[in-house]
């Protein structure tokens, strides 16, 4: 696999994106393909376990683009995955690579935050940070749209699908944690249609280097319209098929039933009647969705501000500010009011398990792929022999 430059003449485009990533194991469905594609002829599949990309064309069958064959290179340009993607980004970013110990990325600070407004704290994941950033950046012109994730229909399938939400009421209705897959960034139309100008992405790890690659790429003009990136720490999704083929086969737990799930350690579940379920995670596994075998992402390293609930404290959210604008939004929630801060290593336990986690998923990055997310992962420990006798 050879390497395109950012500099000089860029030629990749769908037949190579196919062949790389899409069919590869590395496409991890995020539909940044999808959304920067000018001329409407891919589109994104999310059922059937299937998260990927697809050519709408004929012509020149599912491995080509008669608009790549005349000189469209959108799709490659806008894929995070594409060849030298993370070297490339955090330059963009932040002015230089990460260091080969820096397994989460690049970062300014790491804080615990949560949101002081009751109502966001209590319908929010983990003290509420995303919604109560979401409401404020709304509110102070930021931002005037969000692509975030809902639940389908009236919320029993939990099958999450990408929304828009402009309002206190639809950023207040998209929080908490699904454990499935949405890919939000396909929202895009749909708050572009609606006259949205400033977009917020709130998407997991693999999403979030969507709107950076944009950027740095010249990916065409949805590159302009992300405003704030909110990525979310991510081990893995699972696919659709785990509630009944799991939850309700092995423990006769009905998705209708469920209120609110969580992963600490295990799969947490909540259900209508009051009752709590702890699932084991080792098998859950067996659903893992194949966009997430490969990405070696845990961090959301590449974006403004990057959240997520690990640690001690149920109701704060480990937060690392990455970007200047990460840190001003923050900043100022914090001297507002409009959130709580204490210091990230209040729960040194959270930040090893942030680099642990992070140390994990970089493993996973395959070998023959370009280098740069394997760069400093530790070898790992050799298992004990087994004691004699």
């Amino acid at each position: 696999m050879t390497d395109t430059p950012v500099k000089g003449r860029w030629t990749a485009q769908w037949k190579e994106l196919f062949s790389e990533v899409v069919t590869s194991g590395l496409c991890t469905g995020c539909a940044g393909c999808v959304v920067a594609c000018p001329h409407d002829v891919l589109a994104y599949k999310d059922t059937e376990g299937v998260y990927r990309p697809f050519h709408l064309e004929e012509e020149l069958g599912p491995d080509n683009c008669i608009h790549g064959e005349k000189g469209c290179t959108s799709c490659t340009r806008a894929c995070p995955r594409f060849r030298t993607w993370e070297s490339e980004i955090d330059n963009h970013l932040f002015g230089r690579t990460r260091l080969p110990d820096e397994m989460d990325g690049v970062s300014k600070d790491i804080i615990l935050a949560r949101a002081t407004d009751t109502e966001v704290h209590e319908k929010g994941q983990d003290g509420g940070l995303v919604s109560a950033i979401l409401l404020w950046a709304l509110d102070h012109g930021y931002i005037d749209a969000a692509l975030v994730s809902y639940l389908e229909g009236d919320g029993t399938s939990w099958k999450a699908i990408p929304g828009v939400a402009t309002t206190r009421e639809q950023i207040l209705a998209s929080a908490g944690s699904r454990y499935t897959y949405s890919a939000n960034t396909m929202a895009y139309a749909e708050a572009v249609a609606g006259g949205a100008e400033k977009l917020a992405l709130v998407g997991m790890s693999c999403q979030s280097s969507v709107p950076p690659v944009l950027s740095l790429r010249k990916a065409g003009k949805p590159a302009r319209r992300f405003a704030l990136n909110i990525g979310l720490l991510c081990s893995k999704t699972f696919d659709d098929a785990i509630f009944e083929e799991l939850f309700e086969a092995k423990y006769g737990l009905k998705k209708q039933d469920m209120v609110k799930m969580n992963i600490k350690g295990v799969f947490q579940i909540w259900m209508r009647n009051g009752d709590y379920h702890e699932v084991p995670l080792k098998e859950c596994h067996a659903w893992t969705r194949e966009g997430c075998k490969l990405c070696p992402d845990f961090a959301a390293e590449h974006a403004d501000i990057s959240t997520g609930g690990i640690g001690a404290f149920n109701d704060w959210t480990l937060t690392v500010i990455r970007t200047d604008l990460g840190r001003e939004i923050i900043v100022k929630m914090l001297q507002d009011g409009t959130i709580q801060g204490r210091p990230g290593d209040d729960d040194p336990g959270a930040i090893a398990l942030l680099r642990k986690l992070s140390i994990v998923s970089r493993r996973r990055w395959p070998d023959t792929a370009v280098p740069d997310p394997k760069v400093g992962v530790p070898p790992r420990k050799p298992k004990a022999a087994p004691a004699p006798g």
